[in-house]
């Protein structure tokens, strides 16, 4: 049973306070992240933990990212209502709620089956009309190219031209790009058929990307 306490709805208004102080701007993704209780996305024996500006972790030795990283990649994509997102791992399925509400038509890839699963099953439950797809998210989803944005939730060794080239024209890839222990924030914007703009946005550490463009295979 999914529920949403005045407690919980409280500590989701605090969190908002925080990343603001953190600085993020963007009023669209300050209000999605107050309309989407983490907790539902939360291991069910840790929630009294949902509401802190933390990563944790969920199945699989992989992690539901911290508000503040979701926050800054949101706040990157620039989402528009409409937008065709694609976003390479699904994980808890936090972050994809969070595009869908702000008016996204999200696609989203994931190559763990448990999570995969159950991302599926709790987004039905939620009434979210999300697409989620079992598979290689390294090679993002060329049946469905172009897409206005792709974010990438998990650590890539280099920037990919498999992910870059399934941008639309105007479009934006948000990727997480370096070693495994720390990663620059990539945002790409796509200017042209062979114009790319790229600029770095602070440090992270996310889960490595698996896949034939990841990590390991």
């Amino acid at each position: 049973m999914l529920k949403d306490t005045y407690k919980l709805k409280g500590q989701r208004a605090q969190l908002v306070k925080e990343l603001k102080n953190e600085g993020i701007t963007s009023v669209n993704v300050l209000k999605a992240i107050e309309a989407v209780p983490r907790h539902f996305f939360f291991p069910k024996d840790f929630i009294d933990k949902a509401y802190e500006n933390i990563a944790f972790p969920i199945d699989n030795g992989q992690t539901i990212s911290q508000p503040f990283t979701v926050a800054v990649q949101t706040q990157l994509l620039d989402i528009k209502p409409g937008d065709k997102v694609l976003e390479i791992g699904t994980g808890s399925g936090y972050q994809s709620a969070i595009l869908k509400v702000m008016g996204a038509n999200v696609y989203s890839i994931e190559t763990v089956k448990i999570l995969h699963t159950k991302a599926k099953q709790l987004f039905k439950k939620l009434g979210l009309d999300i697409v989620t797809i079992l598979g290689d998210g390294s090679l993002g989803f060329p049946e469905l190219a172009p897409f206005d944005k792709i974010i990438m939730t998990a650590a890539a060794p280099k920037l990919l031209n498999s992910l870059t080239e399934q941008l639309k024209i105007k479009g934006k890839l948000v990727a997480p790009v370096g070693n495994l222990d720390v990663q620059k924030m990539i945002l790409v914007t796509r200017n042209g058929d062979n114009e790319y703009i790229q600029t770095t946005h602070g440090r992270f550490n996310f889960v490595p990307l698996t896949g034939t463009n990841g990590w390991s295979k």
